[in-house]
């Protein structure tokens, strides 16, 4: 795929806010609820360089590599049981794909048993600020970077 075109350099203030963003909610969301919505909502989204981004991320802070492969199916892993996390799920799945869920009130609902107003705030902000990430990224052809990282390997050989 080719690039379209660099919109950091196009554009940079608006890159700068975007990063602003970034900066912001990485300060103020809880890094393993970060990396589960930036995955999933880059999974929705459709969007390789997020999601080859986001994996690793998520494995270098510690997350099992077992519950990122199965976050596509979150609902239904016995790996997803914690509340929050399951809370947060859906929520950033009914943000990420607002058009067809419209944000409804069972999922704000759950989400408010397990996190303050403040969080809430918070993660909603992590949701958008991921969805512009990952439209930013599909819209100009991001490069995907697999085979750049000496952590990706060619397929195995079996006997």
């Amino acid at each position: 795929m080719i690039p379209r075109l660099n919109a950091g350099k196009v554009a940079p203030a608006a890159y700068e806010a975007l990063r602003g963003l970034e900066k912001y909610v990485r300060g103020t969301v809880e890094p393993r609820f970060l990396h589960l919505l930036k995955l999933r909502a880059s999974q929705i989204n459709g969007c390789a360089y997020c999601i080859d981004m986001h994996v690793k991320e998520a494995l270098d802070d510690g997350e099992d590599a077992q519950r990122l492969h199965l976050l596509a199916a979150w609902r239904e892993s016995p790996l997803f049981t914690d509340e929050r996390e399951r809370a947060l799920l859906a929520w950033t799945e009914a943000l990420t794909l607002l058009p067809q869920m419209g944000a409804p009130d069972a999922d704000y609902e759950a989400l408010k048993k397990h996190f303050t107003e403040a969080e809430i705030v918070n993660l909603t902000l992590a949701i958008g600020t991921i969805n512009v990430w990952n439209r930013w990224a599909v819209a100009f052809r991001s490069p995907h970077p697999m085979g750049m990282d000496k952590r990706v390997h060619p397929p195995q050989k079996t006997a």
